[in-house]
């Protein structure tokens, strides 16, 4: 049985073995997004803190992105999914940030939900082909390829930073603060 916070985040496990701790520490991390992000309004999900132009909507359309792009395409070699296979990123390399503003709040939580289901689903496929060792299909321009091991504490670490944003942009919306 999975224990969950007050907020319904579910708790890492304190003993387990290195897969479910990653896998762990990854679910507290979304988690957290949701719960940060769920409740709100267009207007709400659009809120910036000056200077800055990120935006909670713009985090959920990113951290969807980010999913798709190490999961299907890093770790799978896939090609882009939709809507990201539409995206001319050489001109355009903060779209994901800002066309958020297009969408409504539905759609923003849906598209995040669904990517974060098939990282699952695509993780636990790599997982299964060669555990935390198996390396990615992708390599960076060096040469050097990630290991599903570094893709998921790289997850961990794009969520972790982000959800320090996501605290002071929903403080700013209508004051909830919290872990």
């Amino acid at each position: 049985m999975i224990d969950l916070d007050e907020h319904g985040r579910p708790e890492p496990p304190f003993a387990a073995d290195e897969t479910a701790t990653l896998l762990g520490f990854l679910d507290y991390q979304r988690a957290t997004l949701a719960w940060k992000c769920t409740g709100l309004d267009t207007a709400g999900l659009n809120a910036t803190v000056a200077p800055s132009t990120m935006t909670l909507g713009g985090m959920l359309k990113h951290l969807a992105y980010v999913e798709s792009s190490w999961c299907s395409e890093w770790l799978h070699g896939r090609a882009p999914e939709s809507p990201w296979d539409k995206v001319d990123w050489a001109s355009d390399a903060d779209w994901d940030w800002h066309s958020a503003a297009e969408d409504t709040p539905e759609q923003l939580l849906t598209l995040w939900r669904d990517a974060v289901a098939r990282s699952r689903s695509l993780v636990a496929d790599a997982l299964a082909d060669g555990g935390l060792d198996r390396l990615a299909q992708r390599s960076f321009s060096d040469g050097q390829t990630p290991s599903l091991r570094w893709i998921l504490l790289h997850l961990v670490e794009e969520y972790a930073r982000h959800n320090g944003h996501v605290d002071l942009l929903r403080e700013s919306v209508d004051g909830r603060t919290g872990e």
